[in-house]
């Protein structure tokens, strides 16, 4: 039964049929206006997956953003950070520092459903093409404003700009992430870590397109629009779990502990004979399973882990992970899994251990689970040639997402876009151009 519904799942939600189903934002119109800031780009690229027309507006020169890329490295002049997060979006240029580009944009925004901005609160109502003044004339507009301080508060005004880091730094992240301090002797590595990737933008982002969609439903009823405002520093305190709660109600502080964890164990990352692997059973069941297939059964008798309370507290934890590395490390991943399955699929005993491999790029990519469900997507894009990019997350069976192309050059729909929407024509555009007002 189970085989014969993978099929069908297969079959109902392949992405790579996405392009034969109808598109669930396609009547949707977006001005993504974000500056510098890829949180917005992956809140406007979320709603251009689902088909919504975003129109990316940046300054004459470009956005600071197409020059995101890890150690410098850019394709077609195109920072890699940028390309991700550009796919299916018109891009445009505008200037936004003088008078007739403002009022370029009013125009604009008269014809869309949601503007995203990403400038420091009040610099858009400031120009008088914010949330309040545009409302006016769109009483349906949905305007999600993205920044670290929020849209009101004792910092909202400080008009310093948002960074991934900040965010993480702010939302409490950082200072839960990185190995425990040695006592008395602390070592220069074990200070609070940002995480790799652009967490406090991409969690700012997500929560923003996630806030427009419940706009979206509420105009449906209503007719009405509003404001969306997002903080990502904010949108990580959401995932921070239990810890802030921990200090609110008991006044202890979630220090940094490396790869234990604060609630179970284990629960952690050890060393394999071919890099890293995750290993978990927490639950006494599942930790008789786990020192089953080890052939540790000392483990289970030992006082210190004789039990799922003693197993969770920290002093514990620091006790046996050693231990569990120094047997995880005679094995590869794959061993260590070959031995976990076995356990499970024959019935061994109780419990179920869990074993994965900590893959690198290199693995994700070459992991043949994720190419067969579309996870990437080779692209082959006029402009910037073949691109392979994560693909939409969802697999759905009647309006799924899709990439229909990477990125534009700076203005590069300018034509199409203010002739669409405004009427200019060639001549128009030309002489806007002149003026540097895109």
């Amino acid at each position: 039964m189970a085989d014969d519904y993978i099929r069908w799942a297969k079959e109902a939600t392949d992405p790579r049929e996405a392009g034969k189903k109808p598109e669930a934002l396609d009547d949707l119109v977006v001005l993504d206006l974000s500056y510098r800031h890829i949180g917005g780009l992956v809140c406007s690229s979320l709603l251009a997956e689902f088909g919504a027309e975003v129109i990316r507006i940046e300054p004459p020169g470009g956005d600071p953003a197409r020059n995101f890329s890890p150690y410098g490295i850019k394709h077609k002049d195109t920072g890699l950070g940028y390309l991700v997060e550009a796919r299916n979006k018109l891009h445009i240029t505008l200037n936004l520092h003088v008078a007739e580009g403002r009022e370029i944009f009013k125009k604009l925004a008269r014809k869309a459903d949601v503007i995203i901005e990403t400038f420091p609160a009040g610099v858009m109502d400031e120009w008088g093409i914010g949330y309040r003044q545009l409302r006016e004339d769109n009483p349906g507009l949905i305007y999600c404003a993205i920044y670290t301080y929020g849209q009101f508060g004792p910092k909202a005004s400080c008009r310093k700009p948002d960074y991934d880091v900040i965010n993480q730094a702010l939302g409490g992240i950082a200072w839960s992430t990185g190995e425990m301090e040695t006592e008395g002797n602390p070592q220069p590595w074990e200070v609070p870590t940002k995480i790799g990737s652009w967490y406090g933008w991409y969690v700012g982002g997500m929560w923003g397109a996630f806030g427009i969609l419940a706009a979206l439903y509420y105009r449906n009823q209503t007719g009405r629009g509003q404001l969306v405002d997002v903080s990502g520093a904010e949108g990580i305190m959401r995932f921070m779990d239990c810890y802030l709660t921990l200090y609110n109600m008991y006044g202890i502080n979630k220090e940094r502990i490396g790869n234990l964890d604060s609630q179970i164990n284990p629960y952690t990352i050890v060393p394999v004979k071919d890099g890293y692997a995750m290993v978990a059973g927490f639950t006494d069941p599942n930790f008789y399973a786990l020192t089953e297939c080890l052939q540790k059964q000392e483990w289970r008798n030992d006082p210190r882990f004789d039990t799922f309370i003693k197993r969770a507290k920290l002093q514990a934890g620091k006790a046996f992970w050693p231990l569990l590395a120094e047997e995880t490390k005679k094995y590869t991943s794959d061993e260590l899994l070959a031995i976990f399955q076995d356990y499970i699929m024959n019935k061994r005993g109780p419990g179920t251990p869990v074993t994965a491999k900590v893959a690198t790029p290199t693995d994700v990519l070459n992991q043949e689970n994720w190419w067969e469900r579309g996870v990437f997507e080779e692209v082959e894009d006029l402009e910037y040639g073949k691109v392979t990019l994560q693909a939409p997350v969802w697999k759905m069976t009647e309006t799924p997402g899709r990439i229909k192309w990477v990125c534009r050059r700076v203005g590069q729909d300018n034509e199409f876009v203010y002739r669409k929407y405004l009427g200019y024509g060639p001549r128009k555009v030309k002489e806007l151009k002149e003026k540097g007002i895109i």
